[in-house]
């Protein structure tokens, strides 16, 4: 297995809380977020994980080099912000399986993600997005799923219950990016709620813990929420 973590965000919101490292690399229950990925894509027999990376990211390349328990690191430098959808773009062409695992690095899904590549596999789709079920998806935008499948997205604001996207995906190497997309653009926005028409998203749904660092008060939260999670 393969997985690809985007850890190249700015952090804007929590600029406060960093103290000059990566969003990714917040400190959470005694350890940086990222690592807690890390050892969940440990546990799902990852062995390859490419590390999409941009500002500070000297900083994580010093903090865990080449391997992590075992999993081959390597590391896809962005010289200017991707976006999230381009920077998967870039990291996708240096992956070697024909699927990979795509996490956000700023969220935390307690999902089997071994069990999120099989329904992948099971499913026969284009893509898989991990949803995860939100008491109210105001912060998120929704997700609009029929019979284990993506067939509509929902704009931020709208309050209620309701499946939201859970920052994880299935996606194939070779997916075939639309020739309108620039260099820099969303994988939510600009490109899974522009094409959700023309491809088959299958949905997983996934009912673990869900949790999105962001904002200050949620990087609170995490370090109650996650201290089970972050051994």
């Amino acid at each position: 297995m393969e997985a690809i973590i985007l850890a190249g965000g700015l952090g804007t919101r929590l600029a406060g809380r960093l103290s000059g490292v990566p969003k990714s690399m917040a400190p959470v229950a005694g350890r940086p977020f990222l690592e807690i990925l890390l050892s969940q894509l440990k546990r799902a027999r990852v062995t390859h994980v490419l590390l999409s990376v941009g500002h500070l990211h000297e900083v994580i390349e010093d903090r865990f080099g080449a391997t992590f328990e075992g999993m081959r690191l390597s590391y896809v430098v962005e010289e200017a912000p991707l976006g999230t959808g381009g920077a998967i773009r870039a990291a996708l062409s240096h992956a070697t399986e024909e699927i990979a695992l795509v996490l956000n690095g700023d969220t935390f899904l307690d999902a089997d993600y071994g069990a999120l590549m099989r329904f992948h596999a099971a499913e026969g789709a284009d893509l898989t997005i991990a949803v995860s079920r939100q008491a109210d998806i105001a912060r998120y935008g929704g997700v609009v799923v029929e019979a284990r499948r993506v067939v509509g997205f929902q704009e931020k604001g709208r309050s209620g219950p309701g499946w939201i996207n859970a920052g994880a995906y299935v996606l194939p190497v070779d997916m075939q990016w639309p020739s309108r997309l620039h260099e820099r653009f969303s994988i939510e926005t600009d490109f899974l709620a522009q094409e959700i028409g023309r491809l088959t998203a299958a949905a997983y749904e996934a009912q673990g813990f869900f949790l999105d660092i962001g904002v200050p008060e949620d990087l609170d939260r995490a370090q109650q929420e996650l201290a089970r999670f972050a051994r």
